[in-house]
């Protein structure tokens, strides 16, 4: 769907949508209060009434069809992947990085529009990262909105949805986290458990899994990240990239490309662009709030402090990132003296795939997995390496795969086969590249080797399902 700046009323939010309700997992079929996940709209265009112009056109959170054709051949076959053609759009889109270095915001941001169309869309946290609904409006081209509403949003900032919303006449396409998963978590861990724990596994549940569903319907999206906004994990951030975490529409590495037309401009000339063109802004602003996110983990910050000093303050400065640009984070050599590994040339300050609900194997622990002949149980194990971005980019996929087969019958494992197991992995287990993964049946000796670049979860859970 296309949004105008022009092209539609807003719809106000209900009282009880305020009220940080959570969604179902259907959400084409919920109600949040009076409010219900709203369609596409084009842009008005000649020849085409409303009806004709909302049958053309997916919701953002609309889902992968999956493909039956993998499952038969998983067993009898292996799926060459096509390499060729996904390194060369690598390539393009790093030239068109360089090309668009030095452009402006606006520039940048037309370029992104003109490309994708209906198939991009723009990340709105309620934050000043409003000024990239101003630059898209000053396009002219029409344009898409969604945000992810956590359930512990202030209450300004859902006010705020709705002055944009009027503002521009656009509709805001919410996603929301799964009931079920809050629930398990609150259940389980309390409301604050973040405050204890860190803040990953619940970014995970609120933020992480929704905008999975989002960029699932896209080809690209567009970030308000900012180069200045933190120097430990943002300090590099081109202007246009292949997403390194997430995957869109097509599935597979290098299917979503993820735009940040104003990486290179220093805070306060958004600010100073926000006031020149007199645009909506958050009412935390004028109370010290600069980043905002959700309630319990922001709070202003200290006149000389850095903007993300007011987001989980209770963590190292250096690695705040909720998730949603996990790709950012990078380790330093100087990391080995707070306990950081060095494997092949890069710097592990922690492990990935780490939850209670996937078994870690070593070297003993595989080789026995691969000799039985016969096993109680099924078993899908990846086999990766920390350091991999292929593999730190299906990690909530996989991740929530575990999740899903708890109590299924199907142990979910990892190896790590990177260093001195790599030559071990690559004669015994099948390894070509990270990661590979891998089905050991009930009752067969042989692996399987999953043989898709798809690792969203359905794919994943389809692969198993055929098989187990």
């Amino acid at each position: 769907m296309a949004f105008s700046a022009t092209s539609s009323s807003s719809s106000s939010i209900s009282a009880s949508f305020h009220s940080h309700s959570i969604s179902t997992q259907d959400h084409r079929g919920i109600q949040v209060g009076s409010y219900r996940p709203l369609e596409r709209i084009l842009a008005p265009s000649k020849g085409l009434n409303s009806s004709r112009r909302r049958s053309l056109v997916k919701p953002v959170f609309a889902e992968l069809k999956r493909s039956d054709s993998i499952v038969p051949s998983v067993a009898t076959s292996i799926i060459v992947p096509e390499v060729e053609e996904k390194v060369d759009k690598v390539e393009s889109i790093e030239e068109l990085a360089k090309q668009l270095e030095n452009a402006s915001p606006l520039e940048i941001m037309d370029k992104a529009l003109e490309k994708f169309g209906n198939d991009i869309a723009i990340a709105f946290s309620g934050a000043e990262d409003v000024a990239l609904i101003e630059y898209a409006k000053l396009t002219g081209r029409p344009f898409r909105v969604f945000s992810l509403d956590t359930g512990r949003l202030n209450p300004e900032t859902y006010e705020f949805f709705d002055t944009v919303e009027k503002r521009y006449g656009i509709h805001i396409e919410y996603m929301f986290p799964d009931a079920v998963e809050v629930q398990g978590l609150v259940r389980t861990k309390g409301l604050f458990s973040f405050y204890e724990d860190g803040h990953q596994e619940c970014c995970r549940v609120r933020k992480v899994r929704p905008l999975r569903r989002a960029l699932k319907g896209l080809k690209a999206w567009i970030t308000g990240q900012r180069k200045d906004q933190s120097p430990g994990t943002r300090s590099e951030v081109p202007v246009v990239q292949v997403d390194p975490v997430f995957e869109g529409v097509d599935g597979g590495v290098g299917s979503l490309i993820k735009w940040n037309p104003v990486a290179n401009v220093d805070g306060r000339d958004i600010w100073n662009f926000l006031r020149a063109m007199d645009v909506p802004v958050n009412t935390l602003h004028s109370q010290g709030y600069v980043s905002i996110g959700c309630e319990p983990c922001t709070r202003p910050v200290l006149p000389g402090q850095h903007e993300r000093e007011g987001r989980w303050w209770w963590e190292d400065a250096k690695a705040k990132e909720c998730g949603l640009h996990k790709g950012n984070i990078k380790q330093e050599h100087a990391d080995q003296a707070n306990g950081a590994a060095l494997t092949n040339g890069n710097a592990v300050e922690v492990d990935i795939f780490d939850t209670q609900s996937i078994v870690t194997l070593n070297r003993m622990g595989i080789e026995n997995l691969a000799k039985m002949g016969s096993r109680k149980e099924p078993w899908v194990v990846v086999l990766y390496a920390p350091w991999c971005q292929f593999c730190q980019a299906m990690e909530g996929s996989f991740v929530e795969l575990a999740d899903k087969l708890k109590g299924s019958g199907v142990k979910v494992g990892k190896f790590r086969a990177d260093g001195e197991q790599k030559a071990y992995a690559q004669q015994e287990l099948q390894l070509g590249s990270f990661p590979t993964i891998l089905f050991f049946p009930k009752h067969s000796s042989q692996a399987i080797k999953y043989p898709s670049e798809k690792r969203d979860v359905d794919s994943l859970l389809a692969f198993v399902n055929a098989l187990r």
